[in-house]
């Protein structure tokens, strides 16, 4: 990792989880569609094997999503008591759309601090 930080300029953890790009260099792209990673970068070739986010990025996105959909939901209710059907409509849909872009995004974060930390499953660093 430190021969890293020479050749390649430091990238952010906001660059990394809104781009969903490199944790090494920033420019190739971590995912193959939605939320397939790809096997290596195709920018500096890092191989993305050491990437295990395991469910880490699902329960982040549930808790997350689900408080501010379900609270907004609660809110509308008390506060202007629409029909059912424009509840469907506006939080179904939201619900979707903010999940799949968190769980993205979450997921590029969590990879991005795995390279960072150099992390390792079953290993405490006593530094």
């Amino acid at each position: 990792m430190d021969e890293d930080t020479a050749r390649y300029a430091p990238v952010t953890p906001l660059k990394a989880a809104l781009g969903a790009c490199c944790p090494r260099c920033g420019q190739g792209k971590l995912f193959d569609g939605l939320i397939k990673l790809k096997p290596r970068c195709a920018s500096c070739g890092l191989d993305y094997a050491f990437a295990d986010t395991g469910d880490g990025a699902s329960i982040f996105v549930i808790l997350i999503a689900d408080f501010l959909v379900v609270g907004l939901a609660v809110w509308s209710e008390i506060t202007y008591s629409p029909p059912v059907w424009l509840h469907i409509l506006l939080w179904g849909p939201l619900a979707i759309g903010l999940s799949l872009w968190l769980l993205r995004t979450i997921k590029a974060l969590l990879i991005f601090q795995v390279y960072h930390h150099n992390a390792k499953p079953g290993t405490i660093d006593h530094e």
